[in-house]
């Protein structure tokens, strides 16, 4: 690599750490999404008995 090789595989790694990152937190905010739509859907389902 020409005497680069330490600049290349550090991209590299900086690289695949912000990837895993990226996941990580497309995973939870999924997962807050979805139990925030549970919620939702359980308050409007209990609501709808109590409308005269």
């Amino acid at each position: 690599m020409g005497g680069r090789g330490f600049f290349v595989w550090s991209a590299y790694g900086v690289t695949a750490i912000c990837v895993l990152t990226e996941i990580v937190w497309l995973r939870r905010s999924a997962q807050q999404s979805r139990r925030r739509l549970v919620r939702m859907q359980q308050w409007d389902s209990s609501s709808e008995g109590s409308e005269p």
